[in-house]
């Protein structure tokens, strides 16, 4: 083998070491723990989150950002800690708990005799530009019966289906994108925890507008 050939055989060593030692960041939607604000007046009802189904375009593990010219970018060294989906459910489900003042009872026992709050959410959109803004585009149903355990004349259900379109602003950089996206989930708790509690008082209400 020449001197060239193991210069040659060298610099591809070399490169394909850079390649292999870029970082790998994760990311989560699940907001940092806060300190504990003023107690929450309990919901009334128990609540139970379904899974989530996600725009099948983000639904994977990379980051996936939009570009001005209307392409998408797939980051494959910006990645969800978890499927898109999951850590989609598992933050607005930590959020709505604070909001509700309970746990979610998903796969769980359920009091008799207290009503039923379950949640489905449809994520059509999942917008990321990067150093703009990260915007979310869900619709979300809620289904009340009246017991636990979904038997007898209490368990009659009722359902309304609503949906929210949330922009926020993201600075420069990814952490500040994953922020914003953060952001937009605890204001969909907001609508949803809101418009939850009127209507499992008053179940003619609407949706917000």
């Amino acid at each position: 083998m020449t001197v060239r050939t193991h210069l040659l055989v060298l610099a591809c060593a070399l490169g394909l070491s850079a390649c292999s030692s870029t970082p790998t960041h994760y990311y989560t939607l699940i907001a940092p723990a806060t300190q504990a604000s003023a107690s929450v007046a309990q919901a009334p009802f128990q609540f139970e989150m379904q899974p989530v189904l996600m725009a099948v375009q983000v639904d994977q593990p990379p980051l996936v950002v939009r570009q001005g010219d209307g392409s998408l970018a797939i980051l494959e060294n910006e990645r969800w800690g978890a499927p898109l989906g999951d850590e989609f459910h598992d933050a607005l489900t930590g959020e709505l708990e604070r909001r509700f003042g309970s746990r979610d009872l998903a796969g769980l026992p359920k009091q008799s005799d207290e009503p039923v709050l379950s949640i489905r959410t449809d994520v059509r959109r999942f917008e990321s530009v990067l150093d703009h803004y990260a915007l979310i585009d869900v619709v979300w149903n809620l289904s009340l019966r009246g017991n636990g355990n979904g038997n007898g004349n209490g368990s009659k259900r009722q359902t309304i289906t609503c949906s929210s379109i949330i922009r926020q602003p993201a600075g420069t950089g990814m952490e500040s994108l994953v922020l914003a996206h953060q952001k937009a989930v605890s204001d969909l708790a907001d609508t949803i925890a809101r418009t939850a509690n009127q209507w499992a008082r008053q179940t003619n209400s609407r949706c917000p507008s």
